[in-house]
């Protein structure tokens, strides 16, 4: 029979909290996360659009809803993982382009990801506010 090791002689995987994760592997997944929200988001503003059809009453609950803390809050994150994945798309048709294959290359796309989708974000809210009174 093959001799097995005991436990405390296995190698032992780092683990999520010693294991530094580059911001390549960070945008993955926050890419993969976004582009979820971005269903769930897409799903209420259809369901915003349904209450506009639906009549005045319906119109005027789904813009009491969207106008609440949660709702900006959710307004504001559907606003930031739409830029973050618009500007993650742009990042791989780069890569797709054959450019920004080295390690600080795609270190600048990734950290241009995240400040850009951020700022991106914020500036939309301003003109919104602004616009809005």
């Amino acid at each position: 029979m093959a001799d097995s090791k005991t436990p405390s002689q296995r190698p032992l995987s780092p683990h999520i909290q010693i294991y530094r994760w580059p911001v390549t592997m960070v945008m993955s997944i926050l890419n993969r996360i976004t582009g979820a929200a971005l269903y769930v988001g897409t799903v209420l503003l259809a369901a915003w659009l349904v209450a506009a059809a639906s009549g005045p009453q319906a119109f005027a609950t789904a813009q009491w809803l969207a106008g609440s803390p949660v709702g900006l809050l959710v307004l504001f994150g559907y606003t930031w993982a739409l830029m973050h994945h618009m500007l993650g798309g742009l990042r791989h048709f780069i890569w797709d382009l054959g450019f920004g294959h080295g390690a600080v290359e795609r270190t600048f796309l990734s950290y241009a990801t995240i400040i850009g989708s951020v700022v991106l974000t914020l500036a939309i809210w301003v003109v919104a506010f602004i616009a809005g009174g």
